[in-house]
């Protein structure tokens, strides 16, 4: 049986972020075993710069790549009509499906990505403070990814 446009950008869209989630887990794990304390925050090697900026992009891709490309695949492979649908819509439409456990608890993912990874605060218990909870946030968003892909893997049986 040959694979729809739709199953295709599914797959590769599913691919490249199993690739992201990957290595979050990697680095979250790194971290954890690193135990960074504010004080070392505040002086920070070169590899602890790596290995955070290793956790930041890959936390900022995987949830920017699940909502612009794999969260649409996954409506328009189960034969959702999304053209007309706003971003807040289609995580609404996931939730109300079963993919997403909340429409504002991935909002609230992506508030606290943005802290992280754009704001800047002069302090550095502040900026600690964020990277706490963005590696709190990047834990739950590895479960939304979990969640995405045993649903696909038992996706091909159920499209038309």
């Amino acid at each position: 049986m040959k694979n729809t446009p739709e199953q295709l950008a599914l797959q590769h869209s599913h691919a490249v972020c199993q690739g992201h989630a990957e290595t979050l887990a990697e680095s979250l794990q790194d971290m954890q075993l690193r135990g960074l304390s504010l004080d070392d925050y505040q002086n920070l090697s070169k590899a602890d710069r790596r290995l955070l900026d290793q956790f930041a992009y890959r936390y900022t891709r995987l949830q920017d790549d699940m909502g612009a490309r794999l969260m649409p695949a996954v409506l328009k492979a189960l034969g959702e009509d999304i053209a007309a649908l706003t971003a807040i819509d289609r995580f609404s439409r996931l939730e109300q499906l079963g993919w997403l456990p909340s429409a504002d608890e991935w909002l609230t993912l992506r508030q606290v990505r943005n802290q992280f990874a754009h704001d800047y605060p002069d302090s550095a218990a502040e900026r600690f403070e964020r990277l706490q909870a963005a590696t709190q946030a990047a834990g739950q968003l590895l479960e939304v990814m979990t969640r995405f892909h045993r649903k696909i893997v038992g996706i091909p049986s159920r499209l038309p």
